[in-house]
């Protein structure tokens, strides 16, 4: 081994420091279509006080029933805001955790994406 270095140490210090950006991208694929895989929530739970963000975020926007999704309060239904307002505002709450992880992953993420198709 190379300067008395066993296999442990070799994928410690040589192997994985060269496959950070490789696996920050599969990391960040993997995490967002997992945070937007709502079809196993829509498959499997009937109770909608258990659906993931996803699930809500459909009955919200595409279903357009603020109402059903955030439940039967009469207190939310007497000063409830215009739908769209509700709509904007799930659609930003869905989409917020990518948007706070990805600037910190993008220098890798980009270099991960790019290795495999730069030669030389």
């Amino acid at each position: 081994m190379l300067d008395g270095a066993n296999e442990l140490q070799i994928f410690l210090h040589i192997i994985l420091p060269l496959s950070k950006p490789a696996l920050a991208a599969f990391g960040l694929f993997y995490a967002v279509g997992h945070w937007n895989n709502y079809f196993s929530g829509l498959l499997y739970l009937n109770d909608p006080a258990k659906w993931p963000v996803q699930v809500v975020l459909r009955q919200i926007v595409i279903l357009n029933q603020p109402t059903a999704a955030l439940g039967q309060d009469q207190q939310l239904l007497e000063h409830q805001p215009p739908p769209e307002t509700i709509q904007m505002a799930a659609i930003l709450l869905a989409t917020l955790p990518i948007l706070v992880v990805y600037p910190f992953l993008q220098k890798h993420f980009a270099r991960g994406v790019i290795l495999g198709a730069v030669k030389g």
